[in-house]
């Protein structure tokens, strides 16, 4: 069982191989994938922005998608004194701002509390078969998804296959779904 210091190292350095053209190619694999996945029926979608210089999924793609079929996306904002996120209604009047750590943020809007978001697209480094995700370690998404109602739905969003099994803590939340360019993994 991989420790997770050791995977985050691992799937950093793997990220950093793939060029930006690969990185596109890969997002736009993983958005027309996720059109599989039973949460169309949904009105709230919670959806990070990526963080280009960490070449995460870019999720351009998806918002595309959502805003296409008339979706309530939410964003959010972190905190990092307090390690808690808000979340706003994205709109086409939001504006955005790069946070210091790089995180396209919402600058002001309407908030929203977590329990109304219905279907949350999550960021990650590494994932298991068991559904357990490595993020970059300070906990936002996992104090996130806690407080989030039984019914919400965790969609991971990843270039790469599972891990066999990640030690996961009692803090952590597993996925629902992981959605790869080749795959729709199931929890």
């Amino acid at each position: 069982m991989a420790d997770k210091a050791t995977l985050r190292i691992k799937y950093k350095r793997l990220r950093e191989q793939i060029s930006e053209a690969a990185i596109n190619d890969m997002s736009l694999q993983i958005a027309n994938k996720a059109l599989k996945l039973p949460i169309w029926d949904k009105t709230y979608y919670h959806i990070f922005l990526s963080i280009s210089e960490k070449k995460e999924v870019n999720t351009d793609y998806l918002l595309h998608i959502l805003q296409g079929r008339d979706k309530s996306v939410v964003i959010s904002k972190s905190d990092f004194t307090t390690g808690q996120m808000d979340h706003y209604l994205l709109q086409e009047n939001t504006v955005l701002k790069t946070s210091k750590y790089g995180i396209p943020e919402p600058v002001s809007g309407i908030k929203l509390p977590p329990e109304t978001i219905e279907v949350i697209f999550v960021p990650l480094l590494a994932y298991d078969k068991n559904g357990h995700r490595i993020g970059y370690g300070k906990g936002f998404y996992d104090r996130f998804l806690s407080n989030c109602t039984k019914k919400t739905v965790f969609v991971g969003l990843s270039f790469f296959k599972p891990e066999p099994e990640i030690f996961n803590e009692s803090t952590d939340i597993p996925l629902n779904y992981c959605v790869t360019p080749k795959e729709i993994v199931v929890f």
